[in-house]
């Protein structure tokens, strides 16, 4: 009889809660099943393949959900980063050392930072209706009202697919700006119509767009990347943004 080995896993909260998922997906629950790091998912960091598609981090991540019947591609980006925090840590533990750059004199320096100490953005669960992924904003400069979803892993890979496919088209053209509007506004003044939202977005007021951003920001449930770090001199710089390096999942390959 072939004998079955039981890993140790770890319940990770989701900065969503949860509230933007279908009930029937088990992501509504709020929380996520994950396992430690083992000997397998080195072998994933270290395919070739993967780096060079730009897929091994999430070859890794879903290796690493035991949660079953999660949808990756369901995931919304602030819980991606929950679980990529979570990850690291399963992986090589809490500590994570990287170069930190004084913005004053520009010296930079091997500083480390306590990975289980960052915390989920606080959400105002009031503007949030339990398992749908819409919310309404009215353009403070039009006065129109759209609604628009948070994005998830899958609405990103399609906006990158769109992108190359204009790319190849016209490759002097822009189209990050237009192509992510599309993706997330769903409907104009309740117009759920997606050439009547192309256009619109094609069309929106540059104010608008900055203001429909800072919206987003201000309700998308994520992890806060701010960090204390210590310095190798013993000395302790707050409130950084945690950087994400190549050291975040290679740590042996040095500094």
């Amino acid at each position: 009889m072939e004998e079955k080995f039981k890993f140790p896993t770890e319940q990770i909260d989701l900065p969503s809660k949860g509230l933007i998922y279908p009930e029937a997906s088990p992501l509504s629950k709020g929380v996520i099943e994950m396992k430690y790091m083992t000997a397998k998912e080195e072998d994933i960091l270290s395919n070739a393949n993967f780096i060079r598609q730009g897929t091994v981090i999430d070859k890794l991540l879903q290796s690493m959900i035991v949660t079953p019947d999660v949808d990756y591609n369901m995931l919304l980006n602030g819980d991606k980063n929950a679980i990529l925090i979570a990850a690291r840590i399963l992986g090589y533990g809490k500590d994570y050392e990287f170069i930190y750059t004084d913005p004053i004199n520009g010296k930079s320096e091997k500083a480390t930072a306590d990975l289980t100490t960052l915390e989920s953005k606080q959400i105002d669960e009031s503007l949030f209706t339990k398992g749908k992924n819409e919310f309404n904003f009215v353009l403070p400069f039009s006065k129109v009202t759209v609604t628009f979803k948070l994005l998830t892993h899958g609405d990103e890979q399609k906006i990158e697919k769109e992108i190359k496919g204009l790319e190849k088209v016209n490759a002097n053209g822009s189209y990050d700006v237009t192509t992510r509007l599309k993706h997330t506004i769903v409907a104009i003044n309740g117009n759920g119509d997606t050439a009547t939202v192309r256009e619109f977005c094609e069309n929106m007021l540059a104010r608008d767009v900055k203001a429909l951003r800072e919206h987003m920001a201000k309700i998308m449930p994520d992890v806060d990347m701010k960090v204390n770090a210590v310095k190798s001199n013993g000395d302790v710089v707050e409130g950084i943004d945690l950087p994400i390096g190549v050291s975040f999942f290679w740590p042996d390959t040095g500094l």
